[in-house]
């Protein structure tokens, strides 16, 4: 069995494919080199794959398979040209003989997942999916669309901003409140949270805080009108912590017997940042 097909084995029960959102998302096996590479025993994780992050990861010989969160082919192909990047990276894989796995929205709503990544590091309090799965498959009792966080005691907004910028390792994140100039006094009982882009999960969902990557401005101003905050991280910057944190780990232990090295990117960040 070539590495990338225990991967793919391994990518299903940590995330199973029954979990994702298939109404317009992508997932799991995107590209399956025809020749797989041989010697190789690396798995590389990444959340976008770009064309730097895939020249990062085909530089090392030892990668045989590339985890990619979001999915790098999303659209139709009808030509594979050079000229296309996208096209370009899917014939350098192959090329290559390195597989493309991708995740996505499977890992958004597994148990130990994205969004539960994303509830782990706001403190003290109990963790339950917004919208549950009527029938999760089998390990993951708890699946389900976004996270529901409610604190065993309230605390400030400001407090939790701190426990953000801790788990995202963000120097500054964006706030919006009805008292931005006491922020102390805004006490936070429940956080509802939604990796990414989240106003479709957590627009009508009632907390006292809304977390998640992006929203749009009028979503962000409706959110206030139910006195409800929210904290944005940026897109990718809500995902990214995972891969580390839950993902390398997962894998880790499900290819331990094939003695299989996972690595995370160093090239792969979000494209936006605050000068």
């Amino acid at each position: 069995m070539s590495l990338f097909s225990k991967v793919t084995r391994a990518m299903r029960t940590i995330a199973p494919l029954e979990l994702a959102d298939l109404t317009w998302d992508n997932v799991g096996v995107l590209v399956e080199p025809p020749y797989p590479a041989k010697n190789t025993n690396r798995v590389f994780l990444t959340i976008d794959l770009t064309p730097q992050v895939l020249e990062e990861a085909l530089s090392d010989p030892a990668v045989g398979a590339i985890v990619a969160y979001h999915p790098p082919i999303f659209r139709s192909m009808k030509r594979l040209t050079t000229s296309d990047p996208k096209q370009d990276m899917v014939m350098k894989a192959v090329a290559k003989g390195v597989g493309i796995y991708s995740p996505h929205t499977a890992c958004d709503n597994c148990e130990n997942g994205v969004n539960d990544w994303l509830a782990s590091g706001l403190g003290k309090g109990s963790i339950k999916p917004i919208t549950p799965f009527d029938n999760p498959p089998e390990g993951h009792p708890n699946a389900g669309t976004g996270r529901y966080f409610t604190y065993d005691e309230a605390i400030p907004l400001s407090q939790v901003v701190e426990h953000v910028k801790k788990l995202t390792k963000l120097q500054y994140l964006r706030v919006a409140t009805q008292n931005p100039c006491n922020m102390s006094s805004n006490l936070i009982k429940t956080v509802a949270i939604c990796a990414g882009s989240g106003s479709s999960v957590l627009g009508p969902t009632q907390a006292d805080l809304y977390l998640t990557g992006e929203m749009g401005h009028h979503d962000v101003l409706a959110a206030l009108a139910n006195n409800t905050s929210v904290i944005l991280c940026e897109h990718s910057n809500t995902e990214r912590g995972y891969l580390t944190a839950n993902l390398k780990p997962a894998l880790e232990k499900a290819l331990a017997t094939d003695d299989v090295e996972v690595i995370v990117s160093k090239v792969d960040r979000d494209p936006l940042f605050i000068m």
